[in-house]
């Protein structure tokens, strides 16, 4: 969704839909305070839904093949990533277990 968000052939108006959907999910104010995480649930798969119906099929399927190519790439980087988040973990549940041992 973000590259077709950003792609030059996407309409105005999905990409102000596709902000909105970004702003309400990102938002820590909740517009219904009774129903907490569970509008969330329903409102943004329903935006998202929203926006892949504005954006023209043919940006859609060039956006997927240039994602596809892109997490391919970047797939050994992801797995240094996964490592070093991991290793913190790790330090972090080593240290906590310190502090307790003494």
């Amino acid at each position: 969704m973000y590259l077709a968000a950003r792609h030059p052939g996407t309409p105005w108006y999905a990409k102000a839909l596709a902000a909105a959907v970004v702003i309400y999910a990102l938002s820590p104010i909740d517009p219904i305070p009774v129903l907490g995480y569970l509008d969330d649930l329903v409102i943004v798969p329903l935006g998202i839904l929203m926006v892949r119906w504005t954006i023209p099929a043919a940006v859609l399927e060039e956006c997927r093949k240039k994602a596809t190519t892109a997490v391919k790439v970047s797939s050994a980087w992801r797995w240094a990533g996964a490592t070093t988040i991991i290793c913190l973990w790790l330090l972090c549940l080593c240290g906590i277990g310190l502090l307790i041992y003494r």
